[in-house]
Formats: C-alpha cells, structure tokens, sequence
C-alpha cells in the first residue's frame, strides 16, 4: 500500500518572508511612477545660442543665427538624458544684411513659410556625455527631410557644464543630403551648427510643463508627455 507523503508545514520565518517580500513588490508597483516620472530642464536664453556657418565657393563665410528657438534636456525615467531643440527659420539672421536676410528665409534656401522649424531629437544617452564630450546622435529634420546626424560635445570648462559653463556642440551636415540646393554656383555644401547651450535654474516634472522663453519667444504651449518619457515631437509650440 502505497504511502502518501506529506509535504511539512513552511516555518514561521519562511511564511513572514514571503510576506514582507510580497509587500515589498506590492508597494513598488505603485510607488515606481512617482519617483521614476521624467523631468526636463529648459534653456537658459541669456546665455544660450544657435548658430551656423556656410563658405563660399571662394572661401569666404557666411554666419546666421536662430535668435527664436525652443527646447529643453529630458531626464528619463530610467535615467537617461534626450535633447530636443526646434529653431525658428523665419527669424533666421544673416549678420546685418537685410537682404541676404530675407534670401536665407525665401524659398531658395530654408524657405521658412513651407519649413517653419528645424528640429532635432537626441537619442537618449549617458548623462556623463555632458562631462566627458563625445558624440550626440539624432534626428535632424531640415527642410522637410529627416536624417540622422551627430554633433559632437567638446570637453566642458567647467565641472558643471550647462549650467555654470556652456555645453558647446557642433557638426556640419550635406545641405544636397537636405534638398536645400539653391544657390550652388556661389555656397559650398556643407553647413556648420555650432549650440551653445545653458540650462535655466528648476526642474520640472513632465506633467508640469513650463513654457521655455528665447530672447523673441514668450514662450510655448503646455504639452503632457507621453508614459515613457520620450521628448515628443511637437508640431506647434512658437507663438
């Protein structure tokens, strides 16, 4: 005859375990929103500046700059950083020349009334990158295409860059690779960005969206985030 065995009783200690490491989790699954929301920072338009560089076919430059932008460095929910920038090309300068002003916005180069906006999103990376330099990789979209680019961040002058010193990032990208091919006889093809790029004081959780100010822009438009934190692309935020 056959003899069932049984199974002993689990001990006092293994049952109060098992307790506490159920309520442990329990109480984790509905603490983790709380802490793990993504916050964001924006710039700081005192000290913040985009700009770009073209030579001529003789080699002579040609510096603008973005004096309306919009944008701001999200933190992650798991602790990874994302930039986001937009640029106004209907505010675009060309030093003090009226008219090669106005040729930069007109339909032959950035053509800001059928492209209002150059936009690039990071890939989220490291906060260290900051500190150390390095590459940023990111969606550019420029003239109604969309590309991968990487800026590179020079080594910081401070120990705190972007805050008591400027983050500094540049790269030249194809303007053919963009379709922004006018005036060929007279520009080279490539155009240089350079991002001098300050943080204002305040962290901000994703949720409690501020509107971020530039020396021409009041601001933006409040926008919730999506669950992942991920900077989303927004198609309207200049006023």
């Amino acid at each position: 005859m056959a003899v069932s065995q049984v199974r002993p009783a689990p001990s006092r200690w293994r049952r109060l375990r098992s307790r506490v490491v159920a309520g442990a989790a329990f109480a984790a699954a509905f603490a983790w929103p709380a802490w793990a929301q993504p916050t964001f920072q924006v710039f700081d338009p005192d000290h913040t500046r985009f700009s770009f560089e073209l030579r001529t076919r003789w080699g002579q430059k040609v510096a603008g700059v973005f004096p309306r932008y919009d944008g701001e460095v999200t933190t992650l929910a798991d602790g990874r950083h994302q930039v986001r920038i937009r640029l106004a090309t209907a505010a675009v300068q060309l030093g003090d020349s009226e008219r090669y002003t106005r040729l930069a916005r007109g339909e032959r180069f950035f053509n800001a009334p059928l492209y209002p906006y150059i936009e690039f999103l990071s890939e989220p990376h490291a906060p260290d990158l900051v500190r150390t330099g390095g590459a940023l990789r990111g969606k550019l979209t420029l003239h109604g295409v969309s590309r991968m680019e990487t800026f590179v961040l020079s080594a910081p002058a401070c120990a705190r860059p972007g805050e008591d010193c400027d983050a500094i990032a540049q790269g030249s990208v194809s303007r053919y690779d963009y379709r922004l091919d006018g005036w060929q006889l007279a520009l080279g093809d490539r155009v240089r960005f350079t991002m001098q790029v300050r943080l204002k004081p305040g962290v901000f959780k994703h949720h409690e969206a501020k509107p971020a100010e530039s020396r021409s822009n009041e601001g933006r438009s409040n926008e919730s985030r999506p669950a992942d934190g991920r900077v989303p692309e927004r198609k309207e935020s200049f006023r």
